[in-house]
């Protein structure tokens, strides 16, 4: 029986958390700002978003995170040199390798996305299937503890009785022993006499 806390993260919060932050990266922004953004969209901190993807969401974007740095540093050289951005625009016109090219970008963070939603599906499924079989050891368990604690029991109360046995053999080889003192002293006192 596993109880889902009420601040729990579902998929589509982490996809969303994930879209806006490779947004920033791509456009230049920071990840404060895409923290700050979701949260708001979301009702939650931006602190317990940078925590969500720092612990959790960023490990499941790696290739896209990549992509998106290097669209962002594109973006940067285009800023920074006019004439590259004008060669850039005319290139563009001329053959359309360049928009192919964002094109398989575009595709790149798709199939990641995907690739990413699946490993999730995965994880839940797994983590089912988990637990599930921990809880069937958790049952087998209980059920060996029962059995455990039964013969306990009954070993205790055969020891209590082995010691009530040993207590009285004890008891009637006192008395034995004490026949056989007085009959050998009554032998001597008359043998004296």
């Amino acid at each position: 029986m596993s109880s889902t806390r009420q601040d729990a993260w579902s998929q589509d919060e982490d996809i969303l958390l994930a879209e806006v932050v490779l947004r920033q990266i791509r456009g230049g922004g920071t990840q404060l700002q895409a923290f700050e953004e979701v949260g708001k969209k979301l009702s939650r901190t931006g602190a317990a978003c940078g925590f969500r993807w720092n612990s959790y969401v960023r490990k499941q974007y790696k290739k896209a995170i990549d992509v998106a740095k290097k669209q962002r540093k594109e973006l940067k050289n285009r800023k920074k040199d006019p004439e590259l951005t004008s060669l850039v625009v005319e290139e563009a016109a001329k053959d359309k390798q360049v928009s192919s090219h964002q094109q398989l970008s575009f595709n790149e963070i798709v199939e990641s996305l995907k690739s990413v939603y699946e490993q999730a599906e995965n994880a839940n499924s797994a983590e089912k299937n988990s637990l599930s079989h921990y809880e069937g050891k958790i049952i087998s368990l209980e059920k060996q503890t029962y059995y455990l604690a039964a013969e306990n029991e009954r070993l205790l109360k055969e020891i209590q009785t082995l010691e009530q046995d040993y207590k009285a053999l004890v008891e009637i080889m006192e008395k034995a022993r004490k026949m056989v003192v007085l009959k050998t002293d009554d032998r001597e006192k008359n043998v004296r006499v």
